[in-house]
């Protein structure tokens, strides 16, 4: 190699296939990437949608859930309605009204009672829409009697007389109503006879002076609300909670609200200790959000990473009402609910791209083999041609470009290996044809013999003297028909130089063979021409022969021997004629004298 590194040769394969493959992979990536980013914005989208709707869903339960206490004190003692300065003076119509209030929502406000500051008390659970249980008692230091009613306007039916003495002036719910002017709530507990989360709304009832009179209440059991929440279907691992401001727990989807102690005791769940570990880390989030300041009581969403890097998206609303209720609904769904179908049609799209591609490689592979290998053989012929060889035939029949061009060059291999002007072989296509020939004997088993002629047309030059060049062509064309028409089907006559011919002949075992073949050539030739305006009869031919492989085992041997043979011939040629000239003066000298 010389000092300049010699480029490496690229392929015409490689040049189409591999943009061809770098724009699909590059397109199926761009729409991978694409369908990815579309897709993440969309789902961002969804899911601060779903977070918003379904905090607003929680809210409006728990609205639903609060509403009807506000109708049911109302019910039980209108505003403004001094309250009687005994229950049992006006019995009937306190149980009337309770009756009502009772019916207005019965879930979860199914039980209305009240108690004065004398220690009376008076109220009504009901079991169902025809059957109540009403809980009474006339004097403080009574225990409470239970009836069961059936029906507004029922007669009471005495039950039995509860062993513990009920005080309405010491219960919570009394105490924190009597100073307030404003319906209040009680903080959520746990009832001791449903061992479920109970909260109270109370209101003081003032008498006609004005006075303190008693508190009216009703129980909110939060078990329906627990229910609405843990029957929530957000996604595969999402949750949803409600909390008071501290943290414990009104509702879960997740996580119970209460829990058992070792010994028995019944105590309410902190989300700090749900045990549920995507709950506890949104709760301390949470918190920081609303250390913040929450005023406004639209939903909030912020996104926080867990501790395995995945994105938690929450959202959550604050509810507060007039009576001093104040709780936080929250909502949260973890990225790879919606990313995951996204990310599914990113591999699905990869899939099916890789899957394009491959088909497309393998179609795109097929044409351009179908394309590239007669294009590969075009230019190996040519490559020949250039290097001066001009035998190896183009068989390509296409009906496109690369077909016209491989007829072209078929033509132009023939007229690159044919001779112009008598339509023979030309001198290069008769050395490749016993170039063949001598390889052909040299590797085959068996014993190919052939043999060659070397024709010299004697005094062809007198032609071109006499009648010229025109004439000379004409006498060429027509000594070549004679030569190929007088020789065998399989034999090769080619045009060596001007006016020398040679012939190839194979099959040939001995040099007997040639004898019948070489007179028949004799004679061809030593007829007269007939192609000219006249009849001339001034030329005959020489010819020289060469037997493989005792005249030669290669192509220039033969040549060389067959045309030393052919000058022998020629010679002999002249001196036959100047032994007939002489003999035909004789006889003219003999005829004088």
């Amino acid at each position: 190699m010389t000092g300049k590194s010699r480029k490496k040769k690229v392929s015409l394969k490689t040049i189409l296939i591999c943009p061809y493959v770098a724009l699909v992979i590059c397109l199926a990536i761009a729409i991978g990437l694409l369908s990815y980013r579309t897709g993440s914005h969309a789902v961002k989208t969804v899911s601060e949608h779903l977070l918003q709707e379904t905090v607003s869903r929680i809210s409006q339960a728990v609205d639903r859930h609060v509403v009807g206490s506000v109708a049911a004190l109302k019910t039980a003692f209108p505003e403004g309605m001094p309250a009687p300065a005994s229950i049992e003076s006006d019995f009937d119509s306190i149980l009337t009204r309770l009756w009502i209030a009772t019916s207005l929502h019965s879930d979860p406000n199914n039980y209305v009672y009240y108690g004065n500051i004398a220690g009376q008390a008076i109220g009504l659970y009901r079991h169902s829409d025809q059957l109540g249980e009403l809980r009474v008692k006339y004097r403080a230091e009574d225990h409470r009697q239970r009836f069961n009613i059936e029906g507004l306007g029922g007669v009471p039916q005495f039950q039995s007389v509860e062993k513990e003495l009920f005080d309405p002036r010491v219960r919570p719910w009394f105490q924190v109503a009597r100073s307030t002017q404003k319906d209040i709530w009680t903080s959520v507990y746990i009832d001791f006879g449903t061992l479920e989360l109970v909260s109270t709304r109370a209101r003081r009832v003032l008498a006609a002076d004005g006075t303190l009179a008693g508190v009216v209440a009703t129980d909110m059991s939060l078990r329906s609300l627990n229910d609405f929440v843990g029957s929530l279907n957000i996604s595969p691992n999402g949750l949803a909670f409600i909390i008071e401001p501290n943290g414990d727990l009104i509702a879960s989807t997740v996580s119970p609200n209460i829990k058992t102690l070792a010994d028995g005791q019944r105590v309410r769940v902190n989300a700090a200790d749900s045990g549920h570990p995507l709950l506890n880390r949104i709760y301390q989030q949470l918190k920081s959000e609303l250390s913040a300041g929450v005023d406004d009581l639209a939903v909030t969403t912020f996104f926080f990473d867990d501790d395995n890097g995945e994105q938690i998206n929450v959202g959550f609303d604050l509810f507060e009402d007039n009576a001093g209720l104040k709780w936080v609904n929250v909502v949260a769904l973890p990225d790879r609910d919606f990313m995951g179908g996204i990310s599914q049609n990113v591999m699905l799209t990869v899939m099916i791209a890789v899957l394009a591609t491959i088909l497309v490689v393998l179609i795109g592979l097929r044409i351009l083999h179908w394309v590239t290998t007669d294009l590969n053989t075009l230019s190996v012929a040519v490559n020949k041609v250039g290097s001066g060889l001009l035998e190896e035939p183009i068989s390509i029949r296409r009906n496109d470009e690369i077909g016209m061009l491989a007829t072209s060059f078929r033509a132009m291999q023939y007229r690159l290996q044919t001779d112009h002007l008598t339509g023979l072989p030309n001198r290069y296509a008769f050395e490749q044809m016993l170039n063949a020939a001598v390889e052909k004997s040299k590797n085959s088993t068996e014993s190919e013999k052939f043999a060659i002629f070397f024709v010299d047309i004697n005094d062809f030059k007198l032609v071109n003297d006499c009648y010229g060049h025109d004439a000379g062509d004409q006498a060429l064309i027509e000594l070549a028909l004679r030569l190929r028409t007088n020789v065998r089907q399989e034999d090769f006559v080619a045009r060596y130089a001007g006016d020398e011919f040679v012939v190839l002949l194979e099959g040939i075992q001995s040099r007997s063979d040639l004898r019948p073949i070489r007179k028949t050539l004799e004679v061809a030739l030593a007829q007269p021409l007939i192609s000219l305006e006249k009849t001339i009869s001034i030329v005959s031919g020489a010819i020289g022969e060469a037997f493989f492989p005792e005249d030669g085992d290669n192509t220039q041997d033969l040549l060389v021997c067959a045309d030393k043979r052919m000058y022998i011939h020629k010679d002999e040629i002249k001196h036959r004629r100047k032994m007939d000239q002489q003999q035909e003066c004789g006889t003219e000298e003999d005829v004088r004298s």
